[in-house]
C-alpha cells in the first residue's frame, strides 16, 4: 500500500541503506536526504532504481534548499561541465564566517552553533569536511557522468583553524573559506575538500553564515553560482 518512501535516518549503512534498497527492489519511488548513502552506493542504488522501473529522487542530499541536483543533471545537460564545486557545509561556513567577525576561537563558535542547531552533538562529519566530500562527490559524479569513489576525495577540515589564520588572510585581501573542489582531467577526475583563500572581492568570499554556494563552470555557459540555505 506505500506509495512512495521517503529516507531521513541518515549513513551509509544499516537500516538507511537496507530501507531505501527494499523499497527500491520492491518498485517503490524513494525520496532521501542522505548525503552518505547516495555518495558511497548511490551508483548501485540508480541501478536498481533503474531495473526496477521507478525513480530515485535526491535533491535534499546536496545544499538544502538550492536545486543544485536539478540544475546539473537538467538545466546544465546540454554543456560540458569542466569544475564543479563551492561552499556545501552550512556549519563550516557558519564557524568561519562569526570568528572573521568577531575574533573567537574555533572552540568558541562551535559551542554556539550546536546550540542554534546548526552543529550535531558530535559535529565531526561537519568540521572535518565529510559532510562537504559526500556532496562533492554526488555533484562531481553527475557533472562528469561517472561515479566518484569516495575513498579517494581528500578531504582537510577547519579544526586547525585559527582566529589568527583568518586575522593574516584578512591583512592580505583573503577570506577562507572550507569549499569542495572537483575537476575532469584526461585521466580522472580530482576531487578534494579543504580550507582556501578567497579573494575579499570574489562572489564566493560574500557567501556567509549557515548560507551555501554551488559553483559549476561550463564549457559554454561560463561560471554559474547558485547560493541559499544550507544548514539549520
Amino acid at each position: 500500500d506505500v506509495d512512495v518512501v521517503a529516507e531521513l535516518i541518515g549513513g551509509a549503512e544499516g537500516p538507511a541503506r537496507l530501507t531505501v534498497s527494499r523499497a527500491l527492489e520492491n518498485r517503490k519511488p524513494v525520496v532521501t536526504a542522505n548525503k552518505a548513502l547516495i555518495a558511497i552506493h548511490g551508483a548501485a542504488l540508480a541501478c536498481t532504481a533503474q531495473e526496477a522501473g521507478v525513480p530515485l529522487m535526491f535533491e535534499a542530499a546536496v545544499a538544502g534548499g538550492i536545486p543544485a541536483i536539478k540544475t546539473v543533471r537538467e538545466g546544465l545537460a546540454a554543456d560540458r561541465i569542466l569544475k564543479i564545486g563551492g561552499i556545501l557545509n552550512g556549519t563550516c561556513n557558519y564557524i568561519l564566517s562569526v570568528m572573521h567577525e568577531t575574533g573567537r576561537d574555533f572552540a568558541e563558535i562551535l559551542a554556539d552553533a550546536q546550540k542554534l542547531g546548526y552543529a550535531e552533538a558530535d559535529p565531526s562529519t561537519d568540521v572535518d569536511g565529510i559532510d562537504t566530500a559526500h556532496k562533492l562527490a554526488i555533484l562531481a559524479g553527475l557533472a562528469f557522468g561517472r561515479p566518484v569513489v569516495f575513498a579517494s576525495v581528500y578531504i582537510e577540515g577547519i579544526r586547525r583553524i585559527g582566529a589568527l589564520d583568518l586575522q593574516f588572510a584578512r591583512k592580505m585581501g583573503y577570506r577562507i573559506k572550507l569549499l569542495g573542489l572537483a575537476r575532469q582531467h584526461e585521466n580522472g577526475i580530482e576531487a578534494r575538500v579543504h580550507p582556501c583563500l578567497v579573494p575579499q572581492d570574489a562572489s564566493i568570499a560574500q557567501v556567509n553564515g549557515v548560507f551555501n554556494a554551488v559553483v559549476a563552470e561550463g564549457a559554454f555557459v561560463g561560471r554559474l553560482m547558485l547560493e541559499g540555505r544550507g544548514a539549520g
